[in-house]
């Protein structure tokens, strides 16, 4: 949207954007963009929340005021509690607790990856399509090229086009994407804190992006910094694993 963005405004007709991916809408430089640090597929935070929504939507608008910039904001709000975001649910994978560093949990990451390849190929079916490859790579090579970061001096595979800090989110992006639908193929209608909850406090996937926020908090590379605050980790994910203490504990 932020490509095409510039088009429009090409014919005098004034453009503004919400963003989920803040480092790639900085790297477009759309006229006018508001980031939302909301999860990805809900742009306006939670279903069923219209005074909330409205906010978000004032907010965006009021960036049509603005001359043009780029001009690249951020919504200060988090995003509330959806009604769907209840329950739990066993996966049909079963994990080995992700306790390892380094090596041993980058390890662990392509072991989970392995086993779920049936349910993610079931989930393709189903669909007959998939959201992961922004990477551009299977995800096996996403998940080599993020467990770079785990190295004691990192150092990834460059990709052509692409910033250190824009290839990294696409890696970990298609690494989630691959996690969700395979999970999202089990037997149930699955809701979205479900398997939100399963991700971040039951896979290795999860730690290996714990720790690499912690990489790019300390890194120089200006395209990473983004990484260490709010665009790897959505921020109603930190707050909630910052107040969890059993899980905080093997962070």
């Amino acid at each position: 949207m932020g490509a095409l963005g510039h088009y429009i405004e090409r014919e005098g007709i004034p453009t503004a954007q919400v963003s989920l991916i803040r480092e790639q809408t900085a790297a477009i430089k759309p006229s006018r963009a508001l980031w939302v640090p909301f999860l990805l597929g809900r742009p306006f935070g939670a279903p069923n929340e219209p005074d909330f929504q409205r906010r978000v939507l004032r907010a965006l608008l009021s960036l049509l005021g603005r001359p043009v910039g780029p001009v690249l904001e951020d919504f200060p709000e988090d995003a509330p509690v959806a009604d769907d975001q209840v329950g739990g649910f066993a996966c049909p994978v079963s994990f080995a607790p992700a306790t390892a560093k380094g090596e041993g949990l980058a390890q662990a990451m392509r072991g989970e990856i392995a086993q779920l390849a049936p349910w993610y190929d079931i989930a393709v079916k189903r669909r007959g399509r998939t959201t992961m490859g922004v990477f551009g790579m299977k995800v096996e090579d996403a998940a080599s090229h993020a467990a770079a970061y785990l190295d004691t001096e990192p150092k990834p595979q460059a990709v052509d086009g692409l910033t250190a800090g824009v290839a990294l989110k696409r890696a970990c992006d298609d690494i989630k994407a691959y996690y969700y639908e395979a999970v999202a193929a089990q037997p149930g209608n699955l809701s979205s804190k479900a398997i939100d909850d399963w991700f971040w406090r039951e896979t290795a996937a999860a730690r290996v992006f714990l720790a690499i926020q912690q990489v790019c908090v300390k890194s120089s590379d200006e395209s990473l910094q983004p990484l260490g605050n709010l665009s790897l980790i959505p921020r109603a994910v930190s707050h909630a694993l910052s107040t969890d203490q059993p899980r905080k504990e093997m962070i």
